[in-house]
């Protein structure tokens, strides 16, 4: 079962091999990046950043575990706002080899789940690059913005 946990330090020498591996393939949908991104030392970095704005509750950083317990990619509710509009952003990316057999739809899934249950936000939303189709797939598996998020069964 495809699972999602919060980002520790520790993941921070996978990542940078799996960004490594998958520069290419997640080039067209990922800002340019300095090469200190794809290093272990940048993934700390990044990943400090990250559970620094969690510890303010302004995101949740995740990973994304395959049935094996391996990391696959990230997801990561951003920008949660409090107040009257109760929001978050969601990003996610899932490693190439591991695409086309649900993982990513698992893993938004289970965010939104989170979102909505734990975390009483009253709106997601994600959005792709208009030719971005697998990741609209993913989206709409779990219920497109104009069906309602989560899909209703």
């Amino acid at each position: 079962m495809v699972t999602t946990r919060l980002i520790d330090p520790q993941d921070a020498e996978v990542l940078a091999r799996l960004l490594t591996e998958n520069r290419d393939f997640l080039a067209p949908y990922e800002p340019l990046r300095e090469e200190s991104y794809f290093t272990p030392d940048g993934q700390r970095a990044d990943i400090d950043a990250a559970l620094n704005a969690h510890q303010q509750a302004a995101n949740l950083p995740h990973v994304i575990l395959d049935e094996t317990g391996a990391v696959i990619g990230r997801i990561t509710l951003n920008g949660i706002v409090r107040g009257a509009l109760q929001s978050g952003s969601l990003g996610y990316w899932v490693a190439q080899a591991a695409g086309g057999r649900g993982a990513a739809t698992a893993a938004v899934a289970r965010m939104t789940r989170l979102a909505f249950e734990e975390l009483a936000l009253h709106r997601v939303q994600a959005e792709t690059l208009v030719d971005n189709v697998r990741s609209q797939r993913v989206l709409e598996m779990n219920g497109s913005p104009a069906t309602g998020w989560p899909r209703s069964t």
